[in-house]
């Protein structure tokens, strides 16, 4: 007789920690506001680091391993992920490493464009995406999504025309999965970004920093993985899927038709990564795989939850499914609670948030609420939340 084999019981890293000690961290998240406010607004998660994370670092700290990075450990770490996680076969002789994400898509950007170019960018996005972009002398042209937070065809292409029609180079920044709506986009919505990049000659920039963080019924689809991406770039780190934005690194990846661009690019004078950010993440995408399966299930649970409660308490709210990432998009219009509902939720009910506004057009009467937290403290900030809205 066959002994079953042995199944580990999943945890969840999302209820490990409780409030009083995550209120003992000082990171931005648990130190921009003061202690009687529920933090769910920046990208930080609330969880203890993933064991073979923790291990490497204690291992590097231990040792006085506190240099400089060396070598092609994290590059091999993410390629062999991503044939693991995503059934993409990429070289490491594809990639570049740099300081982080940020630093590489305005990098990028800065050796395909000219100052004063057009950058084509989808709002509600990333609020960096506006900032940084300006800072480096570009122009930002917005191609808004659609009502329903999916890419829309008809405003990418009118922006791709307009961000050409002066006869300098252009390119789209494209935030894959999307930050704030949690979209994961599907090959057939990227092959024709790719079709639309093509006829009118515009270079894409793929933000995928959150490529890990899809939902089961989902899929995440590498922009340089799908018909006619060839001569795009993405950047990708395991900084959010596995909460190491504190020791940062991230990884430019040249698509096959763009390897001559990487090379420049890997040549010249740029910032690297951090040391331990390399040994973190490669841990994490080497040895780190089981760890995530455990967040996503908590992660999914949570944005369920947070689905009952908006019903409960936010009755009229709009909230989506995300399919991906652990920050949720809220429309609060029908509470009518001004253009920003977060100012509201942070004078009335103590729950911090990000304030739709900042993400462009399309953010007015909006929220974003992360969820990678304990659900009891969800609860109780959704719950604060609608009792705010009875006030008076």
């Amino acid at each position: 007789m066959a002994i079953p084999a042995h199944t580990p019981q999943r945890t969840n890293p999302l209820t490990d920690l409780t409030l009083a000690s995550l209120r003992t961290r000082t990171s931005a998240k648990w130190r921009r506001y003061s202690a009687d406010v529920l933090p769910l607004w920046v990208a930080e998660m609330d969880v203890a680091p993933a064991p073979p994370v923790r291990e490497a670092l204690e291992r590097a700290v231990t040792s006085g391993d506190l240099g400089y990075p060396a070598g092609t450990a994290y590059t091999e770490a993410l390629a062999g992920f991503a044939e693991e996680r995503w059934g993409w076969s990429v070289s490491p002789g594809h990639m570049a490493t740099v300081a982080d994400v940020i630093t590489g898509y305005v990098d990028v950007i800065s050796m395909l464009t000219e100052p004063g170019s057009d950058v084509v960018v989808n709002p509600p996005v990333y609020p960096p995406f506006f900032s940084y972009l300006k800072a480096a002398g570009r122009n930002v042209i917005d191609a808004p999504l659609g009502e329903d937070l999916r890419l829309d065809f008809s405003a990418l292409e009118d922006a791709f025309r307009r961000a050409t029609s002066g006869g300098r180079p252009a390119a789209y920044l494209l935030c894959s999965p999307h930050n704030p709506t949690g979209v994961a986009h599907t090959r057939d919505e990227l092959e024709q970004v790719a079709t639309l990049a093509d006829r009118y000659g515009v270079r894409v920039v793929a933000d995928e920093i959150h490529a890990p963080l899809v939902y089961a019924e989902h899929d995440f689809v590498p922009y340089l993985s799908v018909a006619g991406g060839e001569n795009g770039f993405s950047l990708m780190a395991a900084s959010k899927a596995w909460n190491l934005a504190g020791i940062p690194a991230a990884i430019v990846i040249g698509g096959r038709a763009a390897q001559a661009e990487l090379a420049t690019y890997a040549s010249s004078p740029h910032h690297g990564p951090t040391h331990l950010g390399t040994i973190a993440q490669t841990a994490a995408y080497q040895h780190g795989a089981a760890w995530l399966d455990d967040l996503m299930a908590g992660l999914d649970s949570n944005r369920r939850l947070l689905g009952t409660l908006i019903h409960e308490h936010l009755a009229g709210a709009d909230y989506r499914l995300p399919e991906a990432t652990y920050l949720t998009w809220i429309d609060c219009r029908p509470l009518e609670l001004d253009e920003d509902p977060s100012a509201h939720f942070l004078e009335h009910a103590r729950v911090a948030l990000n304030s739709g506004p900042t993400f462009g057009a399309g953010g007015e009467g909006h929220v974003r609420l992360n969820i990678a937290t304990h659900p009891d403290i969800i609860t109780e900030a959704v719950r604060r939340m609608g009792a705010s809205t009875h006030l008076g």
